[in-house]
């Protein structure tokens, strides 16, 4: 099953249990009780994984490592590279 199919799946299941729920299919005191919180929980759920998301990518980005001798080996080769163009008689705009 690939993850496509199973959040549908997830999801399925979540909004058929709340459609029952708020379609009152489901008959419980506690359920009466709970209703307004039950109805926009789909909306609320929403919210929060949007919140859930943003902290993930931000937290990720603050810790993000800069490659430092990585970014110094790819300045020199392409120095290396307009050298050799510069050889074949091309020009740059940036000398």
């Amino acid at each position: 099953m690939t993850k496509l199919l199973e959040w549908l799946f997830g999801l399925s299941l979540f909004l058929g249990v709340w459609g029952a729920l708020v379609m009152r299919q489901v008959q419980a005191k506690v359920f009466e009780d709970w209703m307004s919180f039950i109805i926009p929980l789909p909306a609320i759920l929403i919210v929060l994984f949007g919140i859930f998301s943003a902290t993930i990518v931000l937290w990720r980005v603050y810790n993000f490592n800069n490659c430092e001798e990585a970014a110094q080996e790819l300045q020199k080769q392409i120095q290396q590279a307009k050298t050799e163009l510069r050889k074949k008689g091309i020009t740059f705009n940036d000398d």
